[in-house]
């Protein structure tokens, strides 16, 4: 039995004009309540992100990877779930796990690899996991995550759970084999799931015209028998439409969707990349007249929502929130050695018993640090 796709569109789908008012036909129509908490949510990934990169300057971390100019992305696909929906991220999407209620003081923990770390010290900066928001573990490997969506979603299917599983990956894992594996079964089963893909333009120093031969990465979807949506990344207006309707695609069973969200990466793939080695300053001084917050607090502003006082006021709340969580956590110690067996079993075989006593000897005689 087969089943035929139409064509992704060439368009870019965009609810944000450029005078700060929305599309009526394509408007999400969010309440109050929501556009502030969205916008909110922007502003203190923006910050957060600032503020660890400087850390991570200064020696106090030893890596980050920032979002700057992808918040929309983060943020609005959230604004669009439910809390009982699966997100399996990359990491560049702080947003999300904010707007999902992850708390600031954790993430900053994680990024430490302190005590407080739920993740006890074993992942590398800013691979969060979070099973109370249900969102999965990032994983470094490029591409990992969409095969990992892809089986949250099927089993979502065979439980008959109302939920969908959502999954962010770059325009450089679209090359990946995970890339065909995850989408493959996904739509072949039609799994509820939304793939995200953030084309940001560079996957670190390749520009995606060296990435495909298609014509826009959406495309790609036809071959999987799913619907290709293209979005402008940096209109979260926009991104919260293609979500919803991903989302509710989904849930009546019609299967899984790619949303390609066209983006920019405003700084370097992460702190060890020099970005000015391959691309020039024109090229980011022109993408950062696209800024996202920029452009959803115009709207707040025109909704009567937003001004420059409350605006100030809320970058000076968020910068206190991180400055507050990373004092906290700077007086907080690294995880003991004992830390290496929590998690790993539910009982601890005595083999690993017997090794655990062996190590604390050594440390009681001064064999070990």
């Amino acid at each position: 039995m087969s089943s035929t796709v139409d064509a992704a569109p060439l368009e870019v789908l965009r609810v944000l004009r450029d005078d700060g008012t929305a599309d009526p036909d394509l408007d999400p129509k969010l309440s109050d309540e929501r556009v502030v908490a969205i916008l909110k949510a922007m502003i203190q990934t923006r910050v957060m992100d600032e503020r660890m990169l400087t850390l991570q300057r200064q020696g106090r971390i030893f890596f980050y990877l920032v979002s700057t100019g992808q918040e929309a992305i983060g943020v609005g696909t959230a604004a669009a779930l439910t809390a009982d929906d699966w997100v399996v991220p990359s990491y560049r999407e702080p947003g999300c796990f904010l707007y999902r209620g992850v708390a600031v003081k954790d993430m900053v923990a994680q990024c430490y690899g302190n005590q407080w770390d739920n993740t006890h010290g074993r992942q590398m900066p800013v691979h969060y996991s979070f099973r109370a928001q249900n969102m999965v573990s990032i994983s470094s490997p490029i591409g990992t995550q969409i095969v990992h969506a892809a089986g949250v979603g099927m089993a979502m299917k065979r439980k008959g759970a109302q939920t969908v599983a959502l999954t962010y990956f770059g325009d450089g894992s679209t090359s990946s084999n995970d890339f065909h594996s995850g989408l493959n079964f996904a739509g072949v089963d039609k799994a509820p799931v939304i793939f995200v893909c953030e084309n940001n333009g560079w996957a670190i120093s390749l520009p995606v015209e060296k990435q495909t031969a298609a014509e826009t990465l959406a495309h790609k979807a036809i071959a999987y028998g799913m619907p290709g949506v293209r979005v402008d990344g940096n209109d979260v207006l926009a991104v919260v439409k293609a979500t919803q309707d991903a989302r509710e695609r989904g849930l009546r069973g019609e299967g899984p969707t790619l949303i390609e969200a066209v983006t920019y990466r405003m700084g370097g793939h992460s702190s060890s990349d020099d970005p000015t080695r391959y691309r020039s300053d024109h090229e980011v001084e022109t993408a950062g007249q696209r800024d996202p917050i920029e452009r959803f607090k115009d709207y707040a502003e025109k909704r009567g929502l937003w001004n420059a006082e409350l605006n100030e006021a809320e970058f000076a709340a968020a910068r206190e929130v991180v400055n507050k969580a990373i004092k906290d956590n700077e007086r907080v110690p690294k995880p003991e050695l004992e830390s290496l067996f929590t998690d790993v079993y539910a009982e601890m075989p005595p083999s690993l018993a017997r090794v655990l006593e062996e190590e604390r000897e050594a440390r009681g005689e001064g064999k070990f640090p």
